[in-house]
């Protein structure tokens, strides 16, 4: 399971930080950050998902007010 994070589309509501411990306030930046992700494209990260964290983070990728997270399975089906 992957994480797709776009940050340009983040507004700093900062719910998925409450959700997921892989998101953290950037507050210089108004944004959360994705810890250990990689930018795929421009402001546009991803990362693997851990065994036992795939609750908190679809939970993460629901409560995100602007829809700047995405949820995919290990086929590329998209989740959340």
């Amino acid at each position: 399971m992957r994480v797709k994070f776009d940050r340009d589309t983040c507004v700093g509501m900062y719910q998925c930080v409450a959700e997921w411990d892989a998101f953290e306030k950037n507050l210089n930046d108004g944004k959360a950050d994705l810890r250990g992700s990689e930018e795929e494209d421009d402001d546009v990260f991803v990362v693997e998902v851990p065994d036992g964290e795939e609750f908190d983070a679809k939970f993460a990728a629901r409560v995100c007010p602007v829809d700047a997270i995405e949820v995919y399975d290990d086929d590329g089906e998209q989740l959340v």
